[in-house]
């Protein structure tokens, strides 16, 4: 259902403004919850709980500062993620009350030029909430499409993970025993998981980078399991070490 980012210093009415939008559209049927930000936990805990809430049927209107633009595009990217509308409201005080604390960093105001600050819409002082425009925002307009970055990826069969891990620290275990044993650049190593194909290095290879490589391999290739490949999971990651080893 629809997320509501609410974005605004502190006294500039933003709790109020969460309480007319449930009053609002509760009043049409639709239900409400609204996440307020806390002590505990901090801004983690806030999108946790937003993130939670966004699988149910209710609107979720975040009441927070929200200060920072880099927080407000990770809950642009958990509405994109859930298939969800999402818009953003900044409140804006007269004059800011006295004796508030000022949020915890600097106040990053919402540009529309952002795609994660839109649709964008302000309220200041006692205006009252642009409710129609908020409406179509919210329960008119379709849910962004995802995209690589937040589609959820597809789960891979236990043997196909595992497969995947025995095979990668195979190749490693051969090619780390071929260099202890005076393998010198140029040289094939001969690599029995590897299917048949051997390696050859330009220059010796710390074990620390070879971790590295096949962590990025797994990595990659989780992103696209096919149980067709496992026969060549292998031949697969010595083509990988071969172009990434330069």
């Amino acid at each position: 259902m629809p997320l509501v980012v609410l974005c605004g210093l502190p006294g500039s009415g933003k709790s109020r403004r969460a309480e007319e939008l449930r009053a609002a559209l509760g009043a049409e049927g639709w239900p409400v919850h609204v996440v307020a930000e806390g002590e505990a936990g901090g801004r983690a805990a806030l999108r946790a709980e937003a993130e939670r809430r966004l699988g149910r049927r209710a609107v979720v209107v975040v009441d927070a500062c929200n200060e920072l633009k880099s927080f407000r595009y990770e809950l642009y990217c958990a509405a994109k993620q859930a298939g969800t509308p999402h818009c953003l409201l900044h409140c804006a005080a007269d004059s800011p009350e006295p004796g508030r604390d000022p949020p915890a960093g600097p106040f990053e105001p919402p540009d529309a030029r952002n795609r994660w600050d839109r649709p964008l819409f302000a309220v200041c002082g006692q205006e009252p909430l642009p409710l129609p425009a908020l409406r179509a925002a919210l329960l008119e307009s379709p849910p962004p499409p995802p995209n690589q970055a937040t589609r959820a990826q597809p789960l891979q069969s236990t043997a196909f993970l595992h497969q995947l891990d025995r095979v990668t620290q195979e190749v490693l275990g051969a090619v780390l025993a071929a260099q202890r044993g005076g393998a010198q650049p140029g040289e094939r190593i001969p690599v029995p998981a590897g299917g048949g194909e051997g390696l050859v290095l330009r220059r010796p290879v710390s074990a620390a980078e070879l971790s590295r490589l096949r962590r990025q391999f797994i990595s990659y290739t989780k992103m696209h399991p096919s149980d067709e490949n496992l026969p060549q999971l292998g031949a697969m990651f010595l083509q990988y070490l071969s172009r990434s080893i330069q």
